[in-house]
Order: C-alpha cells, then sequence, then structure tokens
C-alpha cells in the first residue's frame, strides 16, 4: 500500500454525473490529505469474472481513534457518483463548509475517507489496459471492494458516518443492507430507495445506447474515443443533472447560453474514455434495494432536492419507502435561488443542518 502527502486547493466544483455548475467566488484550504492506492488480490464479481489485481484508490483527511476496544470511533465514508472521484469533495461549496476548524466533519476530529470507486478515478478501470474485456462491475461489486479497503488496506472496523452522494447515495443503502453494524449512520444524498426504472433509465440507455451504436466504437476496441457518441452522452448527463431556475437565472440570453455550451463541451471532452463511462452508467442496472429496506438498522438521513432531474419529487417512492427504515427521516429541499437540481448533493450549505441533526443523535 503506497501514501503519499499533498496539499489541495481546488476551486472548481467537480460534480458527480460529470457536471460542472459555477462556483461561488472564494477560496479555501484543506488540512494536508493522504494518497494511496490499496490493491485487492483475485478479485471476484458478481459476474462471475476474476481481477488478479483490482487497484482501490483513496484520499483521506485526519487520523483514525480508537476505543478501548480497538474499534475506530471516527471515521466517515464519503461516496462520489458516477463519473466522479474522492478528489471532487475537495472543493469551497463542500470541504469548505464541512471539513475545516470547528465545522460538521472537522478533520482534525474525524478521519474522513474519500475513495474513488472500481471504474473511477485511479482505481482500476476500463482505460487501463483491458478496455471492453473488464470485469462487469455492478454496485455490489462497488460496495465490496469498498469494505475490503476499510477493513483490510485501512485497518477502518467501523464507520461514525456514510455521506454519499449520487450514485454514493445508491450505495450508502446497498452498505446498510449488506453491513448493518458496520456504521453508527448514514446520509444519502439524491437517490431512490428502488430499482432504477422509468425515465432515470431511459436516460442510462440512451447513453449506453449512444456508445454501443457508435461505429467508432468497435466493440470498444477503439483506437480514438468515439466523438459523436461521447458528444451525445454528455448532452443527457447536462440536462439530466441542470436546475432550469438556476440556468435561467445565470444564462438569461441566448448567446450566453449557448457560450456555456460550447464551454462545457471543450472541458468534458478532454479526458472522458467511452468504455470508462459506459461502464459507469451500466453499474446501476441490477441495482435494488427495496425488498431489503428493514434490513437498515442505523439512522438515516436521507435527502432528495425538488428541481433533481432524475429525482424528481412526484414520485413518490422516496417518501414512501424510507418509512420502512426504521429509524429514517426524509427531507425534500425545496427549489431555490441556491438549489443545483440534481448537483444539490455537492452544496453542503443547503443541507448541512440536518447532517448536524444526525449526528447530534450519535
Amino acid at each position: 500500500m503506497r501514501r503519499t502527502v499533498s496539499r489541495l486547493f481546488v476551486l472548481a466544483a467537480a460534480v458527480p454525473l460529470l457536471l460542472s455548475l459555477p462556483t461561488q467566488g472564494q477560496t479555501a484550504s484543506w488540512p494536508a490529505t493522504t494518497e494511496g492506492d490499496f490493491t485487492v488480490k483475485n478479485f471476484k464479481f458478481h459476474s462471475g469474472e476474476t481481477l488478479p489485481e483490482l487497484r482501490l484508490h483513496y484520499t483521506t483527511l485526519g487520523k483514525p481513534a480508537r476505543d478501548a476496544q480497538d474499534r475506530v470511533t471516527n471515521a466517515v465514508l464519503i461516496l462520489h457518483g458516477t463519473g466522479g472521484t474522492g478528489h471532487q469533495f475537495l472543493t469551497p461549496i463542500f470541504a469548505g463548509e464541512l471539513f475545516g476548524p470547528g465545522q460538521l466533519l472537522d478533520a482534525a476530529r474525524y478521519f474522513i475517507i474519500l475513495p474513488d470507486g472500481i471504474g473511477h478515478g485511479k482505481s482500476s478501470k476500463p482505460s487501463d489496459e483491458l478496455h471492453a474485456h473488464f470485469p462487469q462491475y455492478d454496485y455490489d461489486d462497488m460496495v465490496a471492494a469498498h469494505h475490503q479497503l476499510l477493513s483490510a488496506g485501512l485497518g477502518v472496523n467501523h464507520l461514525h458516518l456514510i455521506l454519499g452522494t449520487s450514485m454514493g447515495c445508491m450505495h450508502s443503502f446497498v452498505w446498510g443492507e449488506t453491513y448493518p453494524d458496520f456504521m453508527d449512520a448514514l446520509m444519502p444524498l439524491a437517490c431512490q430507495p428502488v430499482q432504477i426504472a422509468g425515465r432515470n433509465r431511459v436516460w442510462r440507455k440512451m447513453v449506453m445506447d449512444a456508445i454501443r451504436n457508435d461505429p467508432e466504437w468497435k466493440g470498444g476496441e477503439y483506437s480514438a474515443q468515439p466523438q459523436q457518441a461521447l458528444r451525445t452522452a454528455l448532452d443527457l448527463l447536462l440536462i439530466a443533472g441542470s436546475a432550469p431556475l438556476y440556468m435561467q437565472k445565470t444564462l438569461p440570453t441566448r448567446d450566453a447560453a449557448d457560450k456555456y455550451l460550447d464551454d462545457y463541451f471543450k472541458t468534458r471532452m478532454t479526458g472522458l474514455d467511452a468504455n470508462d463511462l459506459l461502464y459507469a452508467v451500466n453499474a446501476s442496472r441490477n441495482y435494488d434495494p427495496s425488498p431489503n429496506l428493514e434490513k437498515i438498522t442505523a439512522p438515516v438521513m436521507y435527502i432528495n432536492s425538488a428541481d433533481d432531474f432524475i429525482n424528481p419529487p412526484e414520485l413518490v417512492m422516496a417518501a414512501t419507502e424510507i418509512k420502512r427504515v426504521k429509524n429514517a427521516r426524509f427531507v425534500l429541499i425545496p427549489i431555490s435561488d441556491e438549489t443545483r437540481g440534481h448537483g444539490t448533493h455537492t452544496k453542503a450549505v443547503l443541507w448541512k443542518q440536518y447532517l448536524a441533526e444526525l449526528l447530534d443523535g450519535k
């Protein structure tokens, strides 16, 4: 296991689903971060495939504390969304609101773990070498891998909190059902505790079909990125993650909107890989925590926002299904000038009061 220490000054808001939202003009610095890689040998996926070496990258802040029984008491696992990385949380709108001195997740008090999921960031992914021959991972695999990272790689045998955004929100429900005694509390943001169906499945399939049907994809063995496929995918991702009120106010003219879109493509096309994106979106294919919600025993503070295209409030599953969890509360953040659609999950100022309530109960 390799570790290097660096200080990060990240000013852009990196939002899961490969979305980029304009950020507040503020500067911030966080405590020194530690980065490393943990390798799981012969990791077996639910598909039956095996990877001889699965690399899991992580970033941490703070140090673990243990009680008399050697149980870690202050670890916080924060999980990113589709297309994201652990580094996306090192921004003013997230870390600047939570990780500083005296803040809710003060890195001087907590051991904060920001991992890259399978297929994301610096963890093992299709674009490394195997391309379309990379194992067909799913959310269960991603959670199982992070459990190994914590227990075998970082020596963390218990979590004080799991906070997950978007895909990480869904992972939070999987964590709560699969390892119900491993955490003290769960805070899922921006997802549904049911199978991905309806419009949510349709737009995801549109992204995957755009990649697979591009002649330049070549079954995943392309020599150059299939540009039309990626442009179509980015079109859909932008719509899925956008907030109508915010975009109308910040892009009030045709020319402003056109320039925003041009800049969006210039920024997001760079470094984007078709196989990585296809695998990341496809990983949600068999997610469905609804049959086992009663297995979750940790307190849950579950939050969605009313302007979320992916999880709109007219779908009542969030409010109804969470009632099956013994000690859970569902909060719907109303639309305002401050909400950012799906990306509201990363703007901590809008929901940190609920995090405070959850932590006060611990």
